[in-house]
């Protein structure tokens, strides 16, 4: 069932990328980053809710609250980044240089967390930082 969610994501990432490009047209990238955090700050409290797992705050840990803490920094950079590119290059080259963060994530999950990096791994992040090579040069 995890893929059906990764796929999705995948989908509205997409959608992203081309509504954010169309949507920050005359806009200053750092005040359309705040809009869509807005955004999204209010649909996730709403799942919360909807789910019933506000209850559960008062039982995150001190670690869990820290690295939270720092993947919303990680992700608020990214973001701001991200809109910064979108607005001032294309679509088509910005978005396959940010997607590099598969290769990232890959390398940072064998040297931080210990996963298997097989030689799979190695094949695909050869492949996906040469094809987006091919679609940015």
């Amino acid at each position: 069932m995890w893929w059906v969610f990764a796929l999705l994501s995948s989908v509205f990432a997409a959608l992203t990328s081309i509504l954010a490009k169309v949507g920050i047209e005359s806009v200053n990238s750092n005040l359309a980053t705040a809009i869509r955090t807005v955004v999204v700050l209010v649909m996730s409290w709403l799942m919360v809710f909807i789910t019933d797992a506000q209850g559960s705050i008062t039982e995150i840990s001190k670690k869990s609250w820290l690295f939270l803490i720092l993947s919303g920094l990680a992700t608020g950079a990214s973001w701001l980044c991200y809109y910064k590119a979108l607005q001032t290059g294309d679509v088509s080259k910005v978005v396959p240089i940010d997607k590099l963060s598969v290769v990232l994530t890959l390398i940072m999950a064998f040297a931080f967390l210990h996963e298997k990096f097989t030689p799979k791994s190695l094949v695909g992040c050869l492949l996906i930082t040469a094809g987006t090579l091919v679609m940015v040069l």
